[in-house]
This record gives structure tokens, sequence and C-alpha cells, in this order.
């Protein structure tokens, strides 16, 4: 019993199964079929959608290219309208310049007519100008003719004697001008030569020191041995300040052995600090203090000697009543050289030979020997003041009382003045002959030699030149013409020749003078 029960139970269960299956997948079956249609629904929906919006976006274009189109259909348009004005225009510009140069031809061909009318007038006065011109030619000539057989007739020569007349004329006058230009080169170029010479002299002097600079402007103090050159120099160089700041010069202390070199242009400083080392050597004691004492004592020394040096050569000239200050600045030129030459030495020598000069001739020899004692006297004080040494002199002369005929030789020795005495003619000749004569000035004999027999050289090598001669040790060339040869215009080209050709030949120091003499002498004798 429980068997059939279960199997019908089971029986049960499986149909209801069944049922339940059947009626879940009809369910099933029926869902899916209606999903499907809506999304068969959905799908027809999308399609019909997006073919709207397809032909909703193809209008849009097709409108917009319509515009587009219509857009550039408006700008051609606008375009060619704008072209079109142009040409309008450069067509109006073109027939406005057409008329303007049609009625400018017009205007033109109006003048060119009257021009034509006026020329055709003139043609015919040149024509009648030229016809009378013709004619008085002819006259011209036939009276031209006329004059010159008279006045062949009247002078006694030829045309061709009359031509030469007038060509030599004509020369002698282009030699006068060529003279004279020459002069006014001259004249112009020392103006401008002078200013420029100060500046090659000073660049010059800045970049060579030569032999003779240096043994001029220094002085060598020999030690007794070389510890002395470090109390010399002092502690830390004190010393050696000292010295340099009381005397004014430079105290070369190098490996000189044994010696120390005292460097400046003053020769008085120079004198004053070589006496105060020599002072301080021998003393042994060398300390600021000490150097300042000797220092000095040294200067008064050297005034002293100054002073003597003065005195002396106002004794051995005998010129006394100079005064006491002229007689100290005249004693400075014993330390003052000029070519290796003592200036002082010079004056007194010059002062001596004045005299002497001024004694034969029957001038003033007192006048002659003060001017030729004083004459250098600038020299003393030109590295202090400026100006040269003859404007110095004066000043000095004229300072402390000098007489007029003094003062006139000195401003006259260098021709600064044209001499207006017979005393500074002599001091002139005085002076050349003391610098001039062998052995005056440091120069060898074989370049002293050398130097004039290159300027009669130069001299002789001119056509022309009789004679040339070589004078006061070379500071001046004289030269003789021969008078038939050149002229008196002639003598200033060849002397600007000649000094043009030692400048480019030649070195020297301060310049030469040349001078070219042309004369004709005339000799008979009587039988």
């Amino acid at each position: 019993m429980s068997a059939i029960i279960w199997i019908l139970l089971i029986l049960a269960a499986g149909a209801a199964a069944g049922f339940g299956g059947y009626t879940y997948r009809k369910n099933y079956v029926e869902k899916k079929i209606g999903r499907t249609e809506d999304m068969a629904r959905r799908l027809y929906d999308d399609a019909v959608r997006k073919a709207e919006d397809f032909k909703k976006e193809k209008v849009l274009e097709a409108k917009e290219e319509i515009l587009k189109a219509k857009a550039e259909n408006d700008r051609e348009k606008a375009e060619n309208e704008r072209e079109m004005r142009e040409r309008r225009n450069e067509v109006q510009r073109s027939e406005r310049h057409l008329d303007q140069r049609e009625e400018t031809l017009d205007k033109r061909e109006e003048t060119l007519n009257r021009k034509s009318q006026s020329l055709e007038d003139r043609e015919n006065n040149l024509n009648n100008k030229i016809a009378d011109l013709a004619r008085k030619e002819a006259e011209l000539d036939e009276l031209k003719q006329k004059q010159q057989a008279e006045l062949e007739r009247v002078a006694t020569m030829s045309r061709d004697e009359a031509k030469q007349i007038i060509i030599d004329k004509v020369q002698k006058d282009a030699y006068h001008d060529a003279a004279a230009m020459v002069r006014d080169i001259e004249f112009q170029a020392k103006e401008e030569g002078e200013k420029k010479a100060r500046n090659i002299v000073a660049l010059a002097i800045q970049k060579c020191a030569a032999d003779h600079v240096a043994e001029t402007t220094v002085s060598v103090i020999n030690l007794p041995n070389d510890d002395m050159k470090g109390r010399i120099i002092g502690r830390e160089g004190r010393n050696i300040r000292a010295l340099e700041t009381a005397t004014g010069v430079d105290l070369i202390i190098d490996d000189t052995p044994e010696a120390v070199i005292v460097s400046a242009f003053d020769p008085v400083r120079r004198e004053i600090a070589r006496l105060a080392v020599e002072k301080l050597i021998m003393d042994g004691r060398i300390h600021p203090a000490r150097i300042e004492e000797t220092v000095e004592k040294a200067r008064r020394d050297v005034e002293n000697q100054i002073r003597e040096a003065g005195e002396n050569a106002v004794f051995e000239t005998n010129q006394h009543g100079i005064h006491h200050e002229l007689v100290k600045i005249l004693g400075r030129l014993r330390y003052r050289t000029s070519y290796g030459q003592n200036v002082l030495k010079h004056s007194i020598e010059v002062s001596h030979l004045a005299g002497l000069m001024a004694a034969e001739l029957g001038a003033d020899v007192q006048l002659a020997k003060r001017a030729g004692l004083l004459h250098d006297i600038g020299k003393a004080v030109d590295h202090e003041s400026e100006g040269t040494h003859v404007s110095l002199g004066v000043e000095l002369a004229r300072k402390y009382h000098e007489s007029e005929a003094v003062i006139h030789c000195i401003q006259a020795h260098h021709n600064d003045v044209e001499p207006q005495t017979v005393e500074a003619v002599l001091v002139q000749a005085a002076d050349a002959i003391s610098a001039a004569r062998p052995g005056a000035r440091r120069e060898s004999i074989e370049n002293y030699i050398k130097r004039l027999e290159k300027l009669e050289e130069i001299g002789n090598s001119f056509d022309g030149v009789e004679k040339c001669y070589a004078i006061q040790s070379g500071r001046e060339i004289r030269v003789m013409v021969k008078p038939d040869d050149v002229n008196d215009e002639g003598i200033r080209v060849l002397a600007k020749e000649i000094a043009k050709r030692i400048e480019e030949q030649m070195e020297y120091p301060g310049q030469i003078r040349v001078n070219v003499i042309r004369e004709t002498r005339s000799t008979e004798y009587a039988k």
C-alpha cells in the first residue's frame, strides 16, 4: 500500500513537474517573443529616427553649401566691381594725363616756334657781326703789320730779338715770383715748425737718453765699501727718502760696486746732493735729522762757491759794478754745460774775445766785454723759467739795471733782433768763435772734419757754384756762385735747394746757415 502510494505520489509529482515545466516554458517563450518584438520595435524606431536625423543633416549641409556658393558669388561680384572701378579710374587718369601732355606739347610747339623765329633773327645778327669782325680783323692785321714794321724801324731790332727780350723779362719775373713764394713758404713753415718742433723734441727726449744726457745729468759718488749702501738707504729706506726730499734729486743705488749715482737735470741741486752725501759718508752719522742738517750746510757751501765763481769771473774780465744778484746768477753758470762746454768758461772767453776785437776796431771795449760776459746769463735759469735763454737773459739784465746797449747785445747775439751796434756784432762773432773752435765742444776731430767735407761736397755739387766753404765749425756754409750762370733771383732758389739736400743727406745738431753770394767784379790795370 505504501509502495503504490509512493508511486502515485511520484507520478503526481512528475505530472506536477511536467505541468509546471510546460507552464514555465510557455511563459518564458512568450516573454522572449515579447522582448524580441520590443527590440525589433526599438530598432525600427531608432532606424526611423536616424534616417530623419541624416535627412536633416544633409538638408543643413545642402543649405550651407548654397549659402557658401552665394557668398562666394557675392565676393567675386564685389571684386569684379572693384576692379572695374579701378580700371575706370585708371582710364580716367590716363585720359587726364594725355590731355595734359597734349596741352604741354601744344605750348612747347608754340614756344619752339617763337624760339625758332628768334634764333633765325639771332643767326642773321651773328652772321652780320661775323662779317663785321672778319672785316675788322683784316683791318687790324694790316694795321698790326704796319705798326710792327714801324716799331722795327724805330727800335732798330727784329721781331725775334724783341721776342727774346720779352722772354728774358718774363723769365726774370718768374724767378722773382718763385723766390718770393719760397720766402713766404719759409716764413709760414717757420711759424708752424716751431710748434711742431717742440712736440717732436719733447717726444724724442722722452724716448732717447743719449750718452751726453747721462754724462751731464748724473754724478758718481765713490763709497769706501759696499756696506755704506745699506746705511745710506737706512731702515725701510727712510735715509734715502730723506736725502731725495731734501735735495730734490734721485739717488740710484744699484749693483755698481762702491758707488752711488746722483741724477738730476738741475746741476746746482746735483752738486748740493753730492757734497751732502760725501760729508755724511765722512761723518758716519746717517739719519734723517743729520741729513737735513748736512744738506743745509752743503747748500750754503754751494751758494758760496757760486758767488765766488761769479766774483772771479767779474774780476777776471775786469767788469765791476754788476749787481750782486746778477753776479750770483752768473756764478751758477759754473754748473751749466752746453754741448759739453762749460758755459761760465765760455762766457769769460767770449768776453775776452769781444774785448780784443773791439780794441782792434776802436769800439767800446768795456761794453763789448760786459755784454760778452752776460750774453748767456739766461742759461742759468732756463730750466726754472719758461722762455729761451736770450729772452730770460734780457729780462735779468733789465731787472738788475744793465744798460740798454748791453741788453741789445744780449738780445741780438742769436739774431733774435737785428744787431744795431758794432759791439752787438762783435759779441755774435766772439760767441761763434768760442763755440766753434776745435775742442770747445764734445765732438771727435774725425767726425768734425768729415762733417765739414760733406758740407762743402754738397755745396759744390750744384751747377753754377764756383767755391764753397764750411765755416763756424760746420754751422754755416758759404757758397760763391758764378755771376754769369746764376742771376740775383736764382740764388734764392739755389740756397733753398742746398739747404734741402743738407737736410736729406746729413745729421747735425742745431741748424746750418746757407749763405749764397753772387758778385760781379771788373778789374783793369793802369800801365
